[in-house]
């Protein structure tokens, strides 16, 4: 019987746990939270930091006991039955419409210092990304693991020489900022939460741990945590110029004393985003393959090319994540509205997440559980109306799932 080759170490699963986390939006989220929240927006990060580790804490603890490529769907499956599987998994596709093209814009927002262009402009440029991606992914050549771990690797880098220049260099004049309130605290976490979600990524991560006993979840709370202090780094140094179109690129070549701060900035920040795309467009077609395997979605998506990528599914999900560009454009709405459409659909799965774990794992582990279910409703409060994005595809797939097992149950074998 074959098995995964355990290599990982406590470090290095830290490591790992933040390259994770981290990506494009940590050069734009902090001054989006700098708008938010004022003068209180590192605080806000902190207080987000803290939240996310009662979840960290049980997602860890999931996947030491329950390691499996299923991740939520298949803690929830194994705690309730396999129509809610189902449903996380489908759940999980909601993201396409509006998490897609949300990161596909943030990478967008990179060009700013380099180029001026209009809403259509960008709108065609993103368009034709989408095309870019699919010609990739078709031959199944997709962005190479090793290039996406150099990527995060060198933003780590740039993040860390910014945050070294900050902390050596004298006081610098910063943008005068608005007095924070709790309401804008509120309102910045629910924006930045998008920076934590793929926390329950690395359940997939726990069999291939040298001693994932005793190191798996140290490692996870501890990427957790630098992640978070990342993230407050980059607050305060964007809080130096939180006025311009993109702070931290101001705030690179202040604190660096260069003129070059556009140009690394756009070249990682366009690189990274075009890579991550391209990650999450092949992941979530091999979702709807692998669920209408299952039969839970219609039999066309199982075709597959020559090169064994599952060419419909795939078409479909691009297809889908370029109509919400095209209804973005339309309606006149921003990334930021899309983030809190999916994070909504996140929220509901780490729900449903945690309600698993409180069958699946130690009593001891409750209290977390608890703590966590708490956080997550004060998430769900805070995003107010974005919720019903969520709400609303959850009672449509529950409806097509429930439909879909009485005609598999009517069926004559």
């Amino acid at each position: 019987m074959t098995s995964l080759n355990p290599t990982i170490t406590r470090w290095q699963g830290i490591g790992l746990m933040t390259t994770t986390l981290l990506g494009t939006g940590v050069f734009i989220l902090p001054q989006l939270t700098l708008n938010l929240a004022g003068s209180w927006a590192a605080w806000a990060w902190l207080l987000l930091t803290v939240a996310m580790l009662p979840l960290a804490l049980v997602f860890a603890e999931l996947g030491k006991h329950f390691p499996n490529a299923g991740g939520p769907a298949f803690f929830v499956q194994r705690a309730f039955g396999k129509a809610y599987g189902q449903l996380i998994g489908l759940l999980f596709l909601c993201i396409v419409p509006v998490g897609a093209p949300a990161a596909l814009m943030i990478t967008f927002e990179f060009l700013k210092p380099l180029i001026s262009l209009t809403p259509l402009q960008a709108l065609l440029g993103q368009l034709l990304a989408f095309a870019l991606l699919f010609a990739l992914n078709w031959r199944g050549m997709q962005l190479s693991g090793r290039m996406q771990l150099g990527l995060t690797l060198a933003i780590v880098a740039v993040l860390v020489a910014l945050i070294i220049a900050f902390l050596w260099q004298t006081p610098l004049p910063k943008t005068e900022l608005a007095q924070g309130t709790g309401h804008g605290v509120v309102q910045a976490m629910s924006l930045a939460l998008w920076s934590f979600l793929g926390i329950e990524a690395v359940t997939h991560l726990s069999a291939e741990f040298k001693r994932p006993k005793q190191d798996f979840v140290p490692a996870v709370l501890g990427g957790t945590v630098l992640v978070g202090f990342i993230y407050v780094g980059c607050t305060l140094i964007s809080a130096l110029d939180a006025n311009a179109p993109l702070a931290m690129v101001g705030a690179y070549e202040s604190l660096l004393h260069t003129d070059s701060g556009r140009w690394v900035i756009a070249i990682l920040g366009v690189a990274s985003g075009l890579a991550t795309v391209n990650v999450y467009m092949a992941s979530f077609a091999r979702l709807a393959w692998s669920l209408s395997q299952d039969g839970v979605l219609p039999k066309v998506l199982q075709s597959l090319n020559a090169h064994r990528v599952p060419n419909i599914a795939l078409a479909i999900v691009l297809s889908v994540a370029s109509l919400g560009l095209i209804l973005t454009y339309s309606l006149g709405e921003n990334f930021e509205a899309l983030v809190l459409w999916a994070n909504g659909v996140f929220i509901l799965v780490y729900i449903a997440s945690m309600l698993a774990a409180w069958r699946l794992v130690e009593p001891k582990f409750r209290v977390a559980i608890v703590v966590a279910l708490g956080v997550c409703a004060g998430f769900a409060w805070s995003l107010g109306v974005a919720l019903l994005y969520a709400l609303g595809f959850a009672a449509v797939l529950w409806v097509w799932i429930m439909l879909n097992s009485k005609q598999k149950l009517s069926t004559p074998s």
